[in-house]
């Protein structure tokens, strides 16, 4: 999968939010200052053509909707950075962050827990 621009990604969290909508819609949910109507238009084409979003054509209308959701999207993109980033290593990627200065021994502690609990979710599954 493709990753996404800076401003891809802002329409398309605009339509993962709104669940489907025009061109209108989603200009509506930027920030001030607004981009031109043409620059949305041109980013959703551009997310359509990706295989991110489609459309449904009412009159003249396009209705756009996403084909991924914003789930599946992040476990893609975080999966290619882990691999791109840490040779597809957890334990790589755990490691980084545990020697950053701001990372708090509450947040440690924090993941830790997590991490017990999914084992414990997992021993039971098996």
């Amino acid at each position: 999968m493709r990753e996404l621009t800076r401003a891809e990604e802002q329409v398309m969290k605009i339509i993962w939010e709104i669940k489907e909508g025009v061109i209108h819609d989603i200009l509506h949910k930027i920030e001030e200052p607004k981009p031109a109507y043409n620059t949305i238009s041109t980013i959703v084409r551009i997310l359509e053509t990706k295989g991110f979003i489609s459309h449904k054509a009412v009159g003249r209308t396009h209705i756009y909707y996403p084909l991924i959701g914003q789930e599946e999207y992040t476990n893609r993109f975080f999966k290619n950075f882990l691999s791109k980033y840490f040779h597809g290593s957890f334990a790589e990627l755990a490691s980084t962050f545990t020697r950053w200065e701001d990372f708090s021994i509450g947040e440690m502690e924090e993941i830790q827990k997590l991490i017990a609990e999914n084992i414990k979710k997992k021993g039971e599954e098996s």
